[in-house]
Parts: structure tokens; sequence; C-alpha cells
């Protein structure tokens, strides 16, 4: 099969989307889109007679996870972001990473400070999450906070590199504002469940600000895919033993607003 080529994604190359204050999404490489997954399920059952057009199979297999065949499809991106979302990133420890290496290049001076908007206050009920937007003179406060401690970190870290300290070692100065690079790559299937997780309400606004983008890109690959990921990953809902049992209790069969065969289905799924 001839390398596939999508001509809405080949306008997207290379081209840098702003994130943050100094952040970018660029994708740099894709291989495959809807069609090589289709492809890639149809060799299964070789032979035999097609039941599934393109739509409908890849529905079904996203709803019934089947995920090999997202897996011929692969993304790699060019990313930059501060530390502590990178270090958020590789906890999705199946995609391949290669970061710009302290050890061998001087850092740039480049740190994040959040926008206004999302200068928050540390939420009430959870612990690791944000609360109101903080008032003006709070704002200003925190902002000369953050500025003063990039600049005397940055300060030490230049200080060091005078004195020789090798850049190994002079790094661990700097905080995890500081913005990192690196070249990341992931198949589809395990990028879907990075998209759940990082576009979730839950997770932190920066890291879903990158993942918002990751998605629109995407979504020009795979648009077929991404419908059936909408449908099936994030606006489905999963059920408790005892939920399940409550549903089929209270539940009247025949004023469910389905056609006929996503009722037959809905009520298998509940056997």
């Amino acid at each position: 099969m001839s390398h596939i080529i999508v001509s809405d994604a080949e306008e997207l190359l290379d081209k840098e989307y702003k994130v943050l204050d100094h952040g970018f999404v660029r994708l740099i490489d894709y291989y495959g889109d809807d069609s090589r997954i289709v492809s890639s399920a149809r060799v299964s059952y070789s032979g035999t007679k097609q039941l599934r057009g393109d739509v409908t199979l890849i529905d079904y297999l996203l709803r019934n996870e089947h995920t090999s065949p997202f897996e011929q499809v692969v993304f790699t991106f060019h990313l930059k972001m501060p530390i502590f979302v990178a270090r958020q990133w590789v906890r999705h420890r199946t995609g391949r990473m290669n970061e710009i290496s302290g050890r061998y290049s001087v850092m740039k001076e480049e740190f994040y400070t959040p926008s206004r908007d999302e200068f928050c206050l540390q939420s009430e009920d959870n612990r690791q999450g944000r609360g109101e937007v903080i008032g003006d003179d709070e704002y200003k406060e925190a902002t000369k906070a953050f500025e003063d401690a990039y600049k005397a970190s940055y300060q030490n870290y230049q200080k060091l590199l005078e004195l020789g300290v090798a850049k190994e070692i002079a790094r661990s100065v700097l905080p995890l504002g500081l913005y990192t690079e690196f070249y990341w790559q992931m198949d589809l299937h395990n990028l879907l469940h990075f998209l759940k997780l990082r576009l979730d309400g839950h997770a932190q606004l920066e890291i879903r600000h990158y993942a918002e983008v990751i998605y629109d890109i995407v979504k020009v690959v795979c648009p077929l895919t991404i419908k059936a990921f909408e449908k099936h990953m994030i606006k489905s809902k999963k059920f408790t033993e005892d939920e399940v049992k409550a549903i089929k209790e209270t539940m009247d069969v025949d004023s469910l607003p389905l056609d006929d065969r996503s009722k037959r289905i809905f009520l298998e799924k509940l056997k």
C-alpha cells in the first residue's frame, strides 16, 4: 500500500500552534489515516464478505475496544512546554520521546507565568485543583513573586556556568516553570487514551490547552475516528454493577428513544 497523504493535514505540517505564553505544538509527521485503520482491520477477515462500511467499521472497532487497527496510525509532534507540564506528559509511557538536554545545551531564559484569568486561588474542596481567580492586588504580588524567583534562579544558573560548573549540575537550580522542548511520537490508539484523560475537566488546565490543539490536529487526519472517539470515549458513561441493576429495574424498554438495532445492542450490554 502506498504512503497515505491527507491534503488538509499536509498544510498543518511544521505549522507552529502557540500554547501558553511561550509554548507550542507542531505536527512533524503522520503515518496513516482512517483508511489505514479500515484496511488493517479488514485483513483479519480477508476473503469474506464486507458487512460494514468504513464509518460503521471504525465505530464498531472503537466501541468494542478492538484497538490494534488504531495502532497502525502514528503521529509525531514537536512540543514546547513548562517542565511541570512535561512531567505530567511522561506519565503516558507508551509514547516515544526525545527531549532537549540541559547536559549539552544552555537552557533558554523562558519561564511560564499564568495569564491573568488563569491565576487562581487554591480550591477549597479539591486538593489538586483551582478555585476562583485571584484579586488584582494579589495578582500583582503573585506575578512579581514569579518574576523574582525566575530572575534569581536564572542568574544563579548563569553564575554557575561562569564558574565552570558542569551544565548537568548547574541546571539543578532552574525551576519547574522553565520551558523544555521534545519530539513525541504516539500511535493513535494510545493517543486517544491520552486525549480522553487530558481533555477532561479534571486535568490540569495547562496540559488541557496542549491536548486541545493535538485533538484538532488529529481530527484533520482521522475525522471518522474522532467522531467515534467523541461518541464512545468522551460523551459516553460507565456504570457500576449496582447502577446497572438499578437501570434494569427501573427502565421502560419500550420508551427508549433508540432504533431497533441500537436498542438491541443497549440491552445486550445490560445483560
